[in-house]
Order: C-alpha cells, then structure tokens, then sequence
C-alpha cells in the first residue's frame, strides 16, 4: 500500500465521519475533497472538478425541475386527494395505496419531495383515523426509498451507476430495465410493513412540534372563525353582478365582508381574489364574513339575490390550493400604527383581506375595519398565496409571522396540470426510444413546461437541490483517485479473497453487504459513487457481464433503510412518526435483507452473467 493510496484512504474515513457527525455540511465536505485532492496533487483540476460536466449531474438537475412542476401544478397532491378518498377508513388500504402513490410518483421525481408532500397528508389521516402517525410515517419512507428502485431516472444513485457502465464504454441500463426488481421490492415491502406496522403502533409516540404543522383549522379554532363564514351563490338577475366590490359596497351597507369568489373554470370551482375591482358574475358563489353584520339573513339574500348554501368545517383546507392564509403583524417602526383597516385601504392596497385579530393573546370580537391596529396585534389575512407572499418579502410594513401546513399544498399553476403530464410523458418516451440522450429529453421537458407556465425561471433554480449536485461532483473524485492509486485494485482483491471462489452470486451479496454498510455512515448517492467502479472492477475481475454487479449497487443504495441519516428520506419522517434511531434498525435491518434476497435470486435472472 503506497503512500498515495493511504492518503485517498485517510482523506475518505475523515470525509465518512464529517458526514456521519453532520457537523459539516455535505456539500463543503465535498468541495473540501475537491480542493484537497487538487492542492495534494494527487489529481489534476481536469479530473477533481470532472463532475461539473457529467451529463447525469446535468440530468439530476433537470429532473427536480420536472418534479418541482408537477408540484406547482397540483398533480403530486391530486395522488394524495385520490388517496384519501379511495382509502376511506381502512388503515390496511390506507397503507397499500400509500406505498403505492408514493412509489408510482417518486419514479419520476425527487424521492425526498414527494415524502415531503405526503407528510401532511399522512397526519392528516391518521388524525382522522385515530391512529398513531408513526404506523403510517415509516411506509412512507420505506416506499419513497423503493421508488429509487422503479426507474432508471428515480434517484442519483441510478444515474451515478449507469454513468459508470457508459464510462467504462460499455452499454448502459434502459428507463424501466431496473423496474421488474422495484416492484417485487414494493409487494415484498407493502407485506412486511403490514405485520411490521404493529411494532411502530404499541407505544405513545413523541408529539410533533405543532408549530410545524399549524393548519388552517388552528388558525380558524385562534381566530374564532367558526359560525362567522357563510356562503351565498349569485343567482342570475341579481343586483350585484355586474358590479365591482367596491361599487356595492356590501361591507358598508350590510357588514358582509367579502373574503373570497368561487368561480366556474375549465370544469371546476376555483377560488379567486375578492379585490375591490373585482367584477361580480351570475353564478359566481361569495365566500362572506359576516362577524359584524346585525341584518337579518334571510332578508338579506332576498334583496341581493342570493342563494345560501352549505359551508362545511373542512372547507378552508380543501380551498388551499387557490387560497391561502397567514398571521401578520405590523412591524414597530411602520406608519401604520393606530390606523384602522379602513383608513389604510388594506383591501385595496395589499389584495388581501383580514378576517380576524388577536390582541395579548385573544381574537377581537365586531366590525374588525374600525379598529385601530397596535403594537403586537396579529392579524389572520386570507387571499391569494402569491399576495400573500409578497407581503413577506416585500412589504415594508408587515411582517408574515406564520404559513400554515397548506402553503405547501398550494399549486400556483393547477391549470397547467394537463401540459405537465405531457411534458413528463414526451420525456419518459424520448428516453424510451435511446436515440436521444436523457439529458437532452429531461431538458426538453424543462423548457416546455417553462413555455406552458408549468414553472418560471426563479421557481426552476430554486427547485434545484444543490446540495445534493454538489455532493455528487464532490465524491466523483474519490472513484478516479482510489483508480489511480491502486485502491480499487485492493478492494477488489479483497472481495476476491472472501467470495471469489464462490461464484458470481455469491459476489453479488457481498457487493450488497458492503454497499449497504458503507451506506449506514453516508449517503446513498456517494455510496453509489465509491462502490460503481469497485462492483465494475469485481465482474472484470471474475471474467462475467458487469450489469447485473452495477444493477446491485443500484438497489443496494437505494436500500438505505437501516439509519435515519441514511438518506433524507428517513431524516424527513423521524420527527412526524415520533420515531428512535432503534426504530430503523428494529424495521430497516430485516427488510434490508428481505431486499437482498430478492436483488441476488432476481438480478442474474434479467442480467445474466
């Protein structure tokens, strides 16, 4: 072992405990390789900064725009919707379809975005269920991981494994050739976690931190918002369509004020803006205050024509979509201080409309637009989420102090869904067709959903996460270094020593094996990084076909179920399940074999030797 060789070695151990101990970012430990293997000499700039234009980095990049526009245009939450509708009460079929959605949406997008979509979702049920949310959280995270296993596309991992295979100049995995092993994983995983779920279930789990998870329904119960709303559709012939907000003036007439509009569009019911200039349609459906209205309601639909009809307590939430909510308050140094809503032409001004107050900790009572504001009263504002968000960044006299769970949930351009699900469809089949690169199909993808204002230019570089593209253009290095010190030489002579009289499936478990535990102190993607060119090295070594020692390292890095530092998939669930580190092993460490069984008897199968 050369003086080289110890150096790459030491330099990976001090770059596996920075990552395990989390105390330096991922991303600067990789940047910290970079600079290190260049001012060593141990590799040239050319070949340390080698990842900066890896096609599959660029695709990596490329495809959390696609996911970040199936977000944008509610396709993502559609699945969730589906899913609590078809599952009704029934936590077995809650589980099943869970898994299911999960592993289905994941093979075309950012595993950890959509666990982060779910998360809400799956509280949400299991409050309604009365169940423990830790019996559904680990599901979730044990489908999102298996999603990696669904498609070429579905994870780093993937990627970093086929562009080894090309490197190498050998032909790469098609879109779907790693799916025949996703799917036996999904069956085998939904039948282990429906006996597993009774282990996560027998004891009281830790409460999630419910500034976090603040709902629509907190802010109504802090608000005193409940009896107040009402709903009345316009019927044709009434005196108020045709007519601005401002022009009929309901609020200084009736005490009605207007906080929102349902309007038909392209087959459904949108909630838009209720602005001053806001022009009222026949069949439009008035969302009302009415907390400081003394006339009588019957009396008052008869003289504007108006049809009551039924507000149901899950309302706001199923609006969340086209209409948002948020506490504000005004910041000390504003002019604002000692006005009334009134005064300030807070509708007019801001888009928005205030629907309730709380001074020292209780929600004001009466006609809320004469009352002056003062210092530390919280305001609950509701209206459109891009109004709301530029009160946060860009108003200089609030403060936005809480987004509820359903900013998440909001989808910006729902009606672009249809031309997202064409963008991802034209992608998956360009890649299918291998005449075109699958950068080259992901980018068209990009740019048409940029064209069909699936996604704007600010919201396609924020999508993009950098940490993880610069992790993987930091290890790169580590693969090409361990190459031309001789360490990969050594690992595989190693392997070779342990299993290489055993024959190559014997191989393929060790490769799982070491694969997987490397994976218990980094990421998977890095896993994948360092462990592609050893499994590649291991088939040449043993004279057999390097795709099914390149398709277990594929799996076996996805197969990241034994630590919540894993992968990000994990981290996300720990705290909304309630769960312990003890919790991963109890339920990560038998599935992981369960998985390892199926790679080795199922891989030679459609990757013969």
């Amino acid at each position: 072992m050369n003086s080289e060789l110890l150096w790459v070695l030491a330099l990976l151990l001090i770059a596996i405990v920075l990552f395990s101990t989390n105390k330096v970012r991922m991303d600067v430990v990789a940047l910290l390789v970079i600079i290190s293997f260049v001012l060593s000499g141990t590799l040239t700039l050319s070949e340390a900064t080698v990842g900066f234009s890896d096609p599959n980095v660029l695709l990596i990049a490329a495809l959390f725009v696609i996911g970040e526009g199936l977000v944008r245009t509610g396709v993502a939450y559609q699945m969730g919707d589906w899913l609590v509708r078809v599952a009704g009460n029934s936590e077995t079929k809650m589980l099943a379809l869970l898994m299911l959605s999960v592993a289905g949406l994941g093979a075309f997008m950012s595993s950890t975005g959509v666990v982060a979509i779910f998360i809400p979702v799956v509280l949400s049920v299991a409050a309604k269920m009365r169940i423990s949310s830790g019996r559904l959280m680990m599901p979730l995270g044990f489908a999102g991981l298996i999603s990696g296993m669904m498609t070429l596309v579905a994870t780093p991992p993937n990627m970093v494994v086929n562009s080894e295979l090309v490197r190498e100049g050998l032909r790469g995995f098609d879109f779907f050739s790693i799916t025949p092993i996703g799917i036996l994983v999904l069956l085998a995983g939904i039948g282990y976690m429906l006996i597993a779920r009774r282990w996560l279930g027998g004891r009281k789990h830790q409460a999630v931190d419910a500034r976090y998870y603040r709902t629509f329904r907190d802010l109504i119960r802090d608000y005193k918002l409940a009896g107040r709303a009402h709903r009345f559709a316009i019927r044709q012939g009434s005196p108020l369509v045709g007519h601005t907000l401002d022009e009929i003036g309901l609020r200084a007439c009736y005490g009605a004020n207007v906080i929102g509009i349902e309007r038909w569009r392209k087959f459904r019911h949108v909630m838009i803006a209720a602005n001053g200039d806001r022009e009222l349609k026949g069949k439009d459906v008035l969302l009302v205050d009415m907390s400081a209205s003394e006339v009588d309601l019957p009396e008052f639909c008869r003289e504007q024509q108006l049809e009551p009809m039924r507000l149901r307590g899950e309302y706001f939430s199923e609006q969340a979509r086209d209409v948002g909510m948020a506490e504000i308050s005004v910041l000390p140094e504003s002019d604002l201080l000692g006005k009334s809503l009134r005064d300030m032409k807070f509708r007019t001004r801001y888009g928005l409309n205030v629907v309730g107050v709380r001074r020292n900790g209780k929600a004001l009572e009466g006609k809320l637009v004469d009352e002056p504001l003062l210092l530390g009263d919280t305001l609950l504002v509701i209206g459109d989420w891009k109004l709301i968000r530029a009160l946060k960044t860009k108003t200089p006299d609030f403060i936005v102090l809480n987004l509820p769970v359903e900013e998440e949930n909001a989808a910006p351009a729902a009606s672009q869904a249809p031309h997202a699900l064409f963008c991802l469809a034209l992608m998956v089949a360009m890649m299918l067709t291998n005449e075109i690169p699958n950068f080259i199909a992901a980018l068209i993808a990009c740019l048409l959903m940029g064209k069909f204002r699936c996604i704007d230019m600010e919201s396609a570089y924020r999508a993009i996460h950098w940490p993880s593209i610069i992790l993987i253009v930091g290890m790169m290095p580590f693969a090409l270094a361990l190459q031309k010190t001789g360490g990969i030489d050594l690992i595989v002579r190693g392997l070779m020593g342990v299993a290489g009289d055993m024959g190559p499936r014997v191989m393929l478990m060790c490769l799982f094996v070491l694969c997987a535990v490397i994976g218990l102190f980094i990421s998977n993607t890095a896993t994948a990084v360092l462990m592609a060119p050893i499994a590649i090295a291991a088939a040449n070594q043993m004279s057999v076909s390097p795709l099914p020692f390149a398709m277990v390292i594929g799996v076996a890095a996805s197969a990241a179920f034994m630590t919540p530092v894993s992968s990000p998939v994990n981290t996300l669930v720990l705290g909304p399940g309630g769960y312990q580190f003890a919790d991963f092993l109890k339920l990560g460490v038998p599935f992981t074999l369960i998985v390892m069984g199926i790679s080795v008897a199922i891989i030679p199968v459609l990757f013969p030797f």
